[in-house]
């Protein structure tokens, strides 16, 4: 389990850093938006802490969404005026602050739900929509920052996942993770354009997370974990190719 954590999630990351270099920040963006963070993590949950709790962190999860959108809003306005530092600070604190104000909410479904789309439709709205960027020329070395960040992120989220409960476990399965590490990294490189535009293609993916979740928390009560989590990733798979068609708007 250890070594899963250690390297399945930096070595996507990879994958997509190189996405973004030969196909843009966007559609590296929209790929992000497939649950490759928040997938594991609740598998892990799953079989080191039971099926129950993982639907209920997969729940929360969806609720999530809002934080991880405020992440991206805050971001994205601030990295206009300031460095990636200032921005990345500022948009976890605010993270940080819609975390906790989820944690008061009563746990449900439909809530959730209403949330997430709330937050998605609202982003839709109020990101920016900055010019077309160039490919990202950076220096393959940063990649490998970016992947060990991503594997000492991974380790912390997970470790506090198991201590704080299934309601914090949900929220920090949809911990940006990437977007703390693709952010920085592609601002420093490429400017706030680039990613501006990282932020926007995320929004586009969470229609495969939602998917995800959404699936993880009927099924699991009913079948058993790894035929819900294949249906859930094949749930997940049709709802990100048919957002696809954003991409080209």
């Amino acid at each position: 389990m250890l070594l899963l954590k250690l390297t399945l999630i930096p070595t996507l990351l990879y994958l997509l850093s190189l996405v973004a270099r030969y196909r843009g920040p966007g559609f590296a963006g929209w790929l992000s938006g497939l649950p490759i963070v928040a997938g594991p993590i609740l598998w892990l949950l799953a079989h080191e802490q039971g099926k129950a709790f993982a639907a209920m962190a997969a729940m929360q999860a969806i609720a999530a969404i809002a934080a991880s959108e405020v992440f991206n809003l805050i971001y994205a306005r601030t990295a206009s005026r300031q460095h990636w530092p200032v921005a990345l600070a500022a948009a976890l604190s605010g993270w940080l602050l819609a975390a906790l104000l989820l944690q008061q909410l009563t746990p449900s479904l439909l809530l959730a739900l209403g949330i997430a789309a709330l937050s998605v439709s609202g982003n839709y709205v109020l990101l920016p929509r900055p010019p077309k960027p160039a490919l990202d020329s950076s220096s393959p070395d940063r990649l490998w920052l970016r992947m060990l960040a991503a594997a000492v992120l991974t380790l912390g989220v997970s470790t506090a996942a198991h201590r704080l409960g299934p309601a914090w476990s949900g929220v920090l399965a949809v911990f940006p993770l990437l977007g703390v590490v693709m952010t920085a990294s592609i601002q420093q490189a490429q400017g706030p354009a680039a990613v501006q535009t990282l932020l926007r293609g995320m929004l586009l993916g969470r229609f495969s997370f939602a998917a995800f979740c959404l699936t993880l928390v009927l099924l699991l009560p009913r079948l058993e974990s790894h035929s819900a989590f294949l249906l859930a990733s094949l749930l997940s798979l049709l709802a990100q190719s048919l957002s696809r068609c954003g991409l080209r708007r």
